[in-house]
């Protein structure tokens, strides 16, 4: 086993373990921090195979825009930032059970299909200029495709966190606060007639 498979295997760890722990802590910040953790180290698992240009993207987007994303949604939220049992579902143990048998099936799946298959790194192989001439020559129906879904969602965010709409209360509900319950006014009519 070669230092560069060790390190690889290494950071997988680092990986997985940070990730277990993303989905155990009860405490909203400290699994921001550990999704840090596991992202860092999936970006340098790309280091170790030569794709320079992912293992950036990585970084420059999930470790520096979703994660600080999620920590100014937990702020702006007011979401609990200590430890809360409402993290918690219960189903802790289905949950281990199905991510077990999706991780097993995803392992089998790979192995079977690219056991064989097996490419070893070359310096340069993954620089943004690989893989943008990669991306632009077969991949550019998908890629458009993906930036109008992603257009579309970023218009739904900001379409469902307005603040300014003010929703127009009910006729009914006025008319029913203006006049009340007509047995009411009876009698407080009649009280008033007696006390006359």
């Amino acid at each position: 086993m070669t230092a560069q498979e060790i390190v690889f295997l290494l950071l997988g760890v680092v990986t997985v373990g940070s990730a277990v722990l993303v989905v155990t802590t009860r405490r909203l910040v400290h699994a921001a921090l550990w999704l840090v953790v596991s992202f860092g180290a999936l970006a340098g698992s790309y280091l170790v195979l030569t794709a320079e240009f992912v293992a950036w993207a990585q970084v420059l987007i999930y470790v520096g825009a979703v994660v600080v994303l999620l920590l100014f949604g937990v702020m702006l939220t007011e979401a609990p930032i200590g430890r809360s049992d409402a993290l918690d579902s219960g189903n802790r143990w289905a949950a281990l059970a199905i991510a077990t048998a999706t991780a097993g099936v995803l392992v089998t799946v790979v192995v079977r299909g690219f056991k064989d298959a097996y490419l070893p790194p070359r310096p340069g192989g993954g620089t943004a200029g690989v893989i943008g001439s990669s991306v632009f020559r077969g991949w550019v129906l998908p890629l458009e495709v993906l930036s109008l879904l992603l257009l579309a969602t970023l218009v739904g965010a900001i379409v469902l966190s307005r603040t300014d709409v003010v929703r127009e209360p009910s006729d009914d509900h006025d008319d029913h606060d203006d006049h009340g319950d007509p047995a009411d006014h009876g009698d407080h009519d009649g009280q008033g007639r007696g006390d006359a």
